[in-house]
């Protein structure tokens, strides 16, 4: 190859991958100087430059002059003596195509880094192109590719999983995906496994933050601002909550989110493939905001200990099962979405008059009803014992009776 042809398919080449034409020489004359260095057995480092016009390669031996630095031992003036050899533009040629790819791949991928580090955390729409078993390869656009992990954590623990246990994708089918990072091809951290042959964009579909994001499609009002997001608790796949606040005073953040006969979160559900999403709404009072965190099940009181950060709920009966949640699911998500410590008790065993406090039934005919004793210590607890038959106390505080 001729000097000049190696320069216009350098400019080709820097014009098709959109890559500094400067840049791209500049790394090819500093790889083709340890290459000449090995090839011509220098005994100092090698400088190779190209003449920008004609494409002229000069090959150089840095001698050095003078004594070294007593502190780092390195000299800092050299002497340049020309060993440039016959046939430079073969060898040049030869190593071209091996130090041009690994060029136009860095310099790719500094160049996608340059673009999308900015945009961790934005909601990007791709294709998938192909899956393995521990990743699938989502084409974002033209030229830029992206991860999504779903390694085996026991096999791999320095990896991550980014995939839902209940999804698996096809060829060509189209996923909303988040942004979670994109790796600096410059940066001096440990590579991942096969780190070169990996994109450098890394998308997920369990963050919390991706809810948030199609909620913000969905709901005008969130993108607007004028309905807030307060928190996100996820289980992906299976179940999520989000607290929602209005900054309007005749907003009702909850209907928004939800939309017209639920038409905007099943629009959520849809995409996250029918993991459940309940909306409830933020308060700032804790008692309020735990109690809603809790939903669908009814609470009936709840307490708040600030110092401990601890929440003691009280539920009636038939809804223990629905507050505590599949496996503990329900209150589970509670915990994470309030912030807060949460044990939930039932009414019965609590033993407390709370129940009472928020729901309108007769005291004489709930008592009735739950076969309880009616003895009601001075602190406001009831008695745990079974009345006697057609009795309204127990036998331990029957004199309560004849009173």
């Amino acid at each position: 190859m001729a000097s000049s042809e190696l320069i216009e398919a350098l400019q080709a080449l820097a014009h098709e991958k959109k890559i500094d034409e400067f840049y791209l020489i500049e790394r090819l004359e500093a790889s083709l100087a340890k290459s000449y260095q090995h090839i011509l057995d220098l005994e100092w480092d090698a400088r190779v430059t190209i003449e920008r016009a004609s494409g002229r390669i000069y090959v150089y031996e840095l001698i050095p002059v003078g004594e070294p630095d007593p502190e780092t031992g390195e000299y800092e003036s050299f002497e340049e003596r020309d060993v440039t050899p016959d046939d430079v533009s073969r060898i040049a040629a030869q190593n071209a195509k091996s130090v041009i790819a690994a060029i136009v791949r860095e310099a790719g991928r500094q160049s996608i880094y340059e673009e999308f580090s900015s945009r961790v955390g934005d909601l990007v729409t791709g294709t998938v192109l192909q899956g393995t078993a521990d990743f699938t390869i989502i084409k974002i656009r033209d030229g830029v590719e992206a991860e999504l992990p779903h390694y085996d954590l026991k096999r791999f623990p320095n990896e991550r999983s980014e995939r839902p246990a209940n999804e698996h994708y096809r060829h060509n089918q189209r996923l909303k995906t988040l942004i979670i990072d994109v790796r600096d091809p410059n940066a001096d951290t440990p590579k991942t496994r096969g780190d070169q042959a990996r994109p450098p964009i890394v998308v997920s579909r369990t963050h919390p933050d991706l809810i948030r994001r199609l909620f913000e499609i969905e709901v005008p009002e969130i993108y607007d601002g004028m309905v807030e997001i307060k928190s996100i608790a996820r289980e992906p796949g299976a179940r999520s909550k989000i607290a929602v606040t209005s900054r309007e005073a005749n907003l009702d953040p909850v209907g928004a989110c939800v939309g017209p006969k639920g038409s905007r979160v099943r629009m959520v559900v849809e995409e996250l493939r029918n993991e459940r999403v309940d909306v409830i709404q933020w308060n700032e009072d804790p008692a309020i905001y735990v109690s809603n965190a809790l939903s669908p099940a009814k609470v009936t009181h709840v307490n708040i200990d600030e110092e401990n950060h601890y929440a003691t709920v009280i539920v009636p009966d038939d809804q223990l099962s629905l507050a505590i949640g599949k496996e503990g699911q329900n209150a589970r998500l509670a915990a994470r979405l309030t912030g807060w410590h949460i044990d939930i008790k039932s009414a019965s065993f609590a033993g407390e008059p709370m129940a009472l406090d928020n729901m309108l039934i007769d005291e004489e005919s709930a008592e009735e009803e739950s076969g309880l004793c009616a003895y009601v210590t001075e602190d406001g607890a009831h008695c745990r014992n079974h009345a006697r038959p057609q009795k309204r106390f127990c036998g331990v505080h029957a004199d309560h009776e004849e009173a």
